[in-house]
């Protein structure tokens, strides 16, 4: 009688691309730069339009575009210190009322409405920018508008970080997942990494540091982001 021997099945081995600290910086710069650019250029034309003697029946509108263009780059910019930067914050913990205040700001220029679920709570640094960049790739799930519900499950030290989204057909609304977001988050894009997918891999690139498992699905109409901390 022959001995039948199991082979043990081969787990397939993920090559994460491991970027220069000033590939990173770089991107990330260039990503804040490009988020930027409309906004302040709209802010410049309002001033160039103003300033045109032979435009002065377009003032209210140059102003209206001026106000509307400034509360972007606000948005925009409070987002980029809190998700990429050093922020001010003092330690090594951030306060889920900042990140808060600043998701409000944010979702005040977008279609999305935003429910906010998190109590007062302190978070490591690495865990509420992570927060903070799992939901703006919610957000670009439902770019028509929709409701995105941000929530913290567990004990202090393995908080489980919940975003969901829905949308409203009749509202001729959808809800995806963006395209190449799954591979940028898991660090192997088949193309690479670039400016324009630097934002999902840095998240990943926070999951990792933060020892957190992250999955991205879309099921029945429901995108659910959920970070878990790895035992």
């Amino acid at each position: 009688m022959t001995d039948i021997k199991e082979t043990p099945v081969e787990k397939e081995i993920i090559e994460i691309i491991d970027l220069e600290a000033n590939d990173l910086a770089a991107m990330l710069c260039s990503k804040v730069c490009h988020d930027l650019i409309n906004p302040v250029g709209a802010v410049n034309n309002g001033l160039e339009t103003l300033a045109d003697p032979e435009q002065a029946a377009m003032a209210d509108f140059a102003k209206e575009m001026i106000a509307s263009a400034a509360k972007q780059a606000q948005a925009k910019l409070e987002y980029a210190r809190l998700a990429y930067g050093a922020s001010s914050t003092a330690g090594t913990e951030f306060d889920t009322r900042e990140c808060e205040r600043v998701a409000n700001i944010l979702f005040a220029i977008e279609k999305a409405d935003l429910e906010w679920k998190i109590p007062p709570m302190f978070l490591p640094k690495n865990k509420a920018k992570l927060l903070m960049n799992m939901l703006v790739i919610v957000l670009a799930g439902v770019p028509r508008g929709g409701d995105v519900i941000v929530d913290i499950e567990g004990e202090a030290g393995k908080e489980v970080l919940k975003i969901s989204a829905t949308s409203d057909p009749e509202k001729r609304q959808k809800t995806l997942v963006p395209l190449g977001t799954k591979e940028l988050l898991a660090g192997n894009p088949k193309e690479g990494v670039d400016a324009r997918g630097i934002q999902p891999f840095y998240t990943g690139l926070l999951a990792r540091m933060s020892q957190t498992d992250i999955q991205l699905s879309l099921e029945d109409g429901l995108l659910t982001f959920i970070a878990t901390p790895i035992s």
